[in-house]
C-alpha cells in the first residue's frame, strides 16, 4: 500500500497495471478508505472500473479509454484529496474483505 500523489495517480496507475497479470488489478482509496476505485484486468484487453462511495456504478471499458474514465471518477470520488492509496490486489475477492476505517 502506498500513498500516491493524484497529480500523477493515472500514469501511476498504467505503469502497475503493465506488470500486473489477469485476474488481478488494482484498488484506489481515499485515506479515510471509505471512498474507491478498483481496476480489474480482463483476459481480453478489457478493463472493469468499479466505483464506490459517491456513486456505485461498474463499467467494462477497452484499456485505451482508461485514462479518461478515470479521470472523471478521480474528480467525482476524490475531490478534495492530494493523496489516494493504490493497493496491488491478486485476486477481485480480495475487494470484498472488510477495511479498517480511520
Amino acid at each position: 500500500m502506498a500513498l500516491v500523489n493524484i497529480a500523477t495517480l493515472a500514469t501511476d496507475v498504467k505503469r502497475v497495471l503493465k506488470k500486473i497479470q489477469y485476474p488481478g488489478g488494482i484498488e484506489l482509496l481515499s485515506y479515510k478508505r471509505n471512498r474507491g476505485i478498483a481496476i480489474l484486468k480482463q483476459e481480453n484487453a478489457t478493463l472493469i472500473l468499479r466505483e464506490s462511495g459517491y456513486e456505485e456504478q461498474e463499467i467494462v471499458i477497452p484499456s485505451a479509454k482508461l485514462t479518461k474514465e478515470l479521470k472523471t471518477m478521480i474528480k467525482r470520488e476524490f475531490p478534495r484529496s492530494r493523496k489516494v492509496r493504490l493497493i496491488k490486489i491478486n485476486h477481485p475477492d480480495e475487494l470484498e474483505r472488510k477495511r479498517q476505517k480511520i
